[in-house]
This record gives C-alpha cells, structure tokens and sequence, in this order.
C-alpha cells in the first residue's frame, strides 16, 4: 500500500450484479480466493493449484471447496462449477484493463532501484559511522572493576593534634612574648 497505484482502486463493476458477485469474491479468506481464482478462473487442475498456493493437494481441494460453498449460499444461480468458471470468464473479459506505458514502467522502475541503492549506501554508511564511532570511544585496554570497599582492620584510627610537649609549650610561649605587634614586626630587619 505504499506504492501510488495501490491506494487507489480500480472501480468496481458497473453491472449491479457483477459488483454483488465481486463482493463476495471478495469476502472470501485469501486462501479460498485464491484457490478459486486459480482453478476455476484459470483453469488450472489440482495439482498444479496446490502447487500454486504452496499447500497440499487435499488442503486446496478443501479449500475450493468450502470457497464453491460460500459462493453457492450467497449466490445460488452459481451452485453449478461450470456455471461458477462461465461467470469468472465473463466478469474477466468485461474489465478493460490499461496497460501502463513502458516508458513509463521503466522509470518507475529506475527510480525505485536508485532509491533504494541510495537507501543501502545510506544505511551501510551509518553503520560504518557507528561502527568507527565505538572504536574510537571503546576503551583500549582492561580496566578491572573496582573492588568493593572494606573495613580494615589492625590499624588505629586516625586522630587530631596530640598535646603539646615541653618544647612546643616553651616555644609558642616566647613567640606570644615578643613583638606581637609593633614597628619591627611590620618592617622586619635582615641580620
């Protein structure tokens, strides 16, 4: 759906009665539609039909046959398989088809494949981006997680200032003594 020609659909049938059968075609489980498709409005035989669809041959048999049920409740007059196969081919050559121009496919074409090339060539860059960005931000050697903490033992706790022995006494004892203020302590002399 994310291409323009499929948001857009073609419109439905112009006879009521086509629009009523395309409804219920279209009501059907994809399986059934499918199968239904391929073996009465192809014409393809069983086998090739179970091939088709990837299931087994009973699986598809199964299939058509609960899609012919389906039909036949909601449209009686199709009960009949060769009558189903008549109004696929009928509903099938009613619809005329446009067949887009060549140019114009081709260009569309180009333009996705470019698009997408770019879209690779972008992606491969960021990952080579990235790819260089963790390198270099990746450290370069083993670091070893930090041990938890723990107490330790045997060693005495960590202590102030003890008290002051005699010399320290003596000492801070003369420096309050002399010259705590005064000309010689703002101007000192060189002896």
């Amino acid at each position: 759906r994310f291409r323009p020609s499929l948001r857009h659909p073609d419109a439905p049938p112009a006879q009521p009665a086509d629009r009523a059968f395309l409804d219920v075609l279209l009501s059907l489980p994809p399986a059934q539609r499918r199968a239904l498709m391929l073996y009465d409005g192809v014409g393809l035989d069983l086998p090739e039909t179970a091939a088709e669809t990837e299931a087994s041959t009973p699986a598809t048999a199964n299939r058509l046959l609960n899609a012919r049920e389906t039909i036949a409740e909601r449209l009686p007059d199709l009960a009949d398989p060769e009558a189903l196969h008549r109004r696929l081919a009928e509903v099938g050559k009613a619809e005329k088809l446009r067949l887009p121009k060549a140019d114009r496919v081709r260009t569309g074409s180009e333009y996705r494949a470019r698009f997408w090339t770019r879209a690779a060539i972008a992606f491969t860059a960021l990952i080579i981006g990235a790819t260089a960005l963790t390198l270099r931000n990746a450290p370069t050697h083993y670091e070893p997680p930090q041990a938890p903490g723990r107490a330790i033992s045997g060693v005495p706790p960590r202590m102030g200032p003890g008290p002051l022995t005699y010399e320290d006494t003596t000492l801070r004892e003369k420096l309050r003594a002399e010259l705590p203020n005064g000309q010689d302590r703002l101007a000192p002399q060189a002896r």
